[in-house]
């Protein structure tokens, strides 16, 4: 989650005040008189804006625009960004915006809907590979707007410890809920805290994508909050928690589940594959597996996090710009990228290699089959941090009431 944190605030790309304000007063994309001349060949000159979640990731894609410039007779500058929306919200408000930089899913939709971005996405090579749940995320409008960069999903991390002092076997791994709610007991009986599980619609939306709901339709035009699927997600967490077999962080002293769990205040968590490294570099000493997450009422279901290279519709160099991102996203270079700073390649065709070389990260992989991305909508940030205080209240709150406040809200955000 420190990985996603860091994330969702640095590479929280999006429309700033600076972009929408200039949509807004009539001098968005849209409207706005064709850009500079295009220069469709020869040699560019790249500005690219990261949200950078270390020097790893810096060096790494700073030697991938290297090797790219070097080979298309460009330049290519690679700028680590301080706060990549606000830096972004503020170069789109003065008409010189970068022309590659990374966006957040979470953010995706308040980019495409104001016309910011070029919707190059069918035009890499082999576009396909992409998993689809990825392609989804990207989507908009019916186009694929950018190619995704990499990927992260959410599993199941047990403590091997605590399992086993809780007379556990690798068999008592849960892949249902009906089992989760039994080992649950187990572990409880034993006087070890079951789960750790983070407070946000991040990680308690997972349980409404395994009962088939989800808060809106695939396309992102509708509402779909106020379902009986996400009503049965709801009411079984909130029986998690009532029975203490569920624990949010901060029940535990914690910050975040993984952190929780790296000091053994639960037996398992659910968290992505950021954790790998907050482990390693907190708590080295915890012995742990990774485990898909349990299925619900409807099969598998588990939240993906990704970010896209996008391209501004303003660039002057948008053929180059459209052949630099089909450099960085082969699967050869997005294997490097994770060896260099630990990401999940976004193409189909690299996760064996992956899998191969990373076998401990196989559940997390196997989740794109199944996952479900960021919801897909404008103008939805206040409405999800609202849904997220729900959540939090769900000791003494019923989930119809949530749902219904998050449906009336969903539907003003996205004017129906």
């Amino acid at each position: 989650m420190k990985r996603a944190t860091l994330r969702n605030a640095a590479l929280g790309a999006l429309a700033g005040a600076g972009l929408l304000t200039s949509a807004a007063c009539g001098s968005g994309f849209d409207d706005k008189p064709a850009g500079p001349a295009q220069q469709s060949t020869g040699p560019a000159s790249l500005q690219i804006l990261i949200g950078s979640s270390g020097d790893a990731e810096t060096n790494a894609v700073r030697q991938a625009a290297d090797a790219w410039a070097k080979a298309s007779g460009s330049t290519a500058t690679v700028t680590p960004a301080q706060d990549l929306a606000q830096q972004l919200g503020q170069a789109f408000a003065g008409d010189n915006p970068p022309d590659v930089f990374y966006v957040d899913a979470s953010r995706f939709a308040d980019y495409a809907s104001v016309g910011a971005l070029e919707p190059y996405g069918d035009r890499i090579a082999n576009s396909q590979d992409f998993y689809e749940s990825l392609r989804a995320t990207f989507t908009y409008d019916g186009k694929l707007y950018c190619a995704p960069k990499d990927f992260s999903t959410l599993a199941l991390i047990v403590n091997d410890g605590l399992w086993k002092k809780a007379g556990l076997t690798d068999a008592d791994v849960p892949t249902t809920w009906e089992q989760l709610t039994s080992v649950s007991e187990k572990l409880a009986a034993k006087g070890i805290t079951p789960l750790a599980v983070g407070d946000t619609r991040d990680r308690i939306g997972a349980f409404m994508v395994q009962a088939g709901g989800w808060i809106t339709s695939p396309d992102g035009k509708q509402a779909t909050a106020d379902s009986p699927e996400n009503a049965k997600a709801l009411e079984y967490v909130q029986s998690l928690l009532k029975e203490k077999f569920a624990r949010f962080p901060k029940q535990l002293d914690a910050g975040w589940g993984g952190e929780a769990f790296g000091k053994e205040k639960a037996a398992m968590t659910i968290e992505g594959n950021w954790i790998k490294g907050a482990l390693k570099a907190d708590f080295p000493d915890v012995k742990y597996s990774v485990h898909e997450l349990p299925a619900g009422p409807k099969g598998k279901g588990t939240l993906s996090f990704t970010t896209c290279w996008g391209i501004s519709a303003k660039s002057k160099y948008k053929e180059q710009a459209i052949d630099f991102v089909q450099a960085v996203t082969t699967a050869d270079q997005q294997m490097a990228f994770a060896r260099a700073f630990g990401v999940m390649p976004s193409r189909q065709s690299a996760k064996d290699a992956y899998t191969a070389e990373f076998p401990g990260d196989a559940p997390f992989v196997n989740g794109a089959e199944y996952a479900q991305g960021p919801v897909n909508a404008p103008k939805m940030e206040s409405v999800l941090a609202d849904f997220d205080t729900g959540i939090q209240q769900l000791t003494s709150t019923s989930p119809a009431s949530v749902l219904e406040r998050l449906q009336k809200n969903t539907q003003a955000a996205l004017g129906n």
